[in-house]
C-alpha cells in the first residue's frame, strides 16, 4: 500500500482518496455542468497515490489527460458521522494534489450515465505533495492556488471560492464514508484544467504548503 507522508516525518497509508467535483463556481460553467445542492463525491483508490515531487506518468493511449490543482486535507483520526463543528479536529494536515483525470473516457461515462471509476481512479492518477500540520494555517480556506504548464499559467484560484467549504466537505463525507487516519479529500479545481501530454513541464503551487516543479513522461518510462 503506498503512503504519504507529513514533513515532521510521521507516513500515513490513505484507505481511500475522496474527491470533490464541481465545487468552484468557474469550473462548472467551463464543464458545462450545473451546481449541485450537495457535494458531488468520487472515488479513487490507493494506488493512485505518487508523489508530485518525481516525473508524473501520463497514460499516451487513454485520450486526454487534464490536470485539476486541488488543495488535499489529510485525516488524522477515526470517524463517522461527523459535524460541522466537530471537523476541525480531523484534520492532521493540509498538502498539494493533482487529481489528474482521463477526461475523453469521463465524457463518454457521463454521456451514458456510468461511473467515473476509471477516469479519476487510474494508476498514479493522484500526484500528492507532503503535508503540513494544520497548526501552521491560520486560514486554510484562504490559499493561492496556481498551475502552469510549459511557463503558461492554466489555472489560478483562491480556496476561499469553494462553494462547500472544508467542514461541511469532511461532515457531509462523513456520513457515508468512515474516516480513517491517512484518508485524503480533494477539495475541488478551479477552472483552466487542460491536456497533459509526456514531456510537459509543470509548476503546481498553493500558498503556505508548496510549489513544486515537475515533468511529465509516459507510462513507457515509469513501473
Amino acid at each position: 500500500m503506498k503512503q504519504v507522508r507529513m514533513i515532521d516525518g510521521r507516513t500515513f497509508t490513505p484507505s481511500k482518496i475522496i474527491g470533490i467535483g464541481l465545487n468552484y463556481s468557474e469550473h462548472i460553467t467551463e464543464m458545462q455542468s450545473k451546481r449541485t445542492s450537495e457535494p458531488v463525491i468520487f472515488l479513487k483508490p490507493n494506488s493512485a497515490v505518487c508523489s508530485l515531487y518525481e516525473p508524473v506518468p501520463i497514460p499516451t493511449n487513454r485520450g486526454a489527460v487534464h490536470h485539476e490543482i486541488e488543495l488535499a486535507v489529510l485525516i488524522g483520526k477515526s470517524g463517522f458521522n461527523v459535524s460541522e463543528q466537530e471537523a476541525p479536529e480531523y484534520i492532521a494536515g493540509f498538502g498539494m494534489a493533482l487529481d489528474l483525470t482521463l477526461r475523453d473516457i469521463q465524457k463518454k461515462a457521463k454521456e451514458r450515465g456510468h461511473p467515473w471509476a476509471i477516469a479519476k481512479g487510474f494508476k498514479n492518477a493522484c500526484p500528492v505533495s507532503d503535508f503540513f500540520p494544520k497548526k501552521q494555517f491560520n486560514n486554510p480556506q484562504k490559499l493561492e492556488l496556481k498551475l502552469t504548464v510549459n511557463g503558461t499559467i492554466r489555472q489560478h484560484g483562491n480556496t476561499e471560492q469553494m462553494l462547500f467549504k472544508i467542514p461541511e466537505l469532511i461532515a457531509y463525507v462523513s456520513k457515508f464514508f468512515p474516516l480513517e487516519p491517512g484518508d485524503i479529500i480533494l477539495t475541488g479545481t478551479p477552472s483552466g484544467v487542460g491536456p497533459l501530454t509526456p514531456g510537459d513541464i509543470i509548476e503546481a503551487e498553493i500558498e503556505g504548503i508548496a510549489n513544486i516543479q515537475t515533468k511529465c513522461v509516459s507510462w513507457n518510462h515509469v513501473e
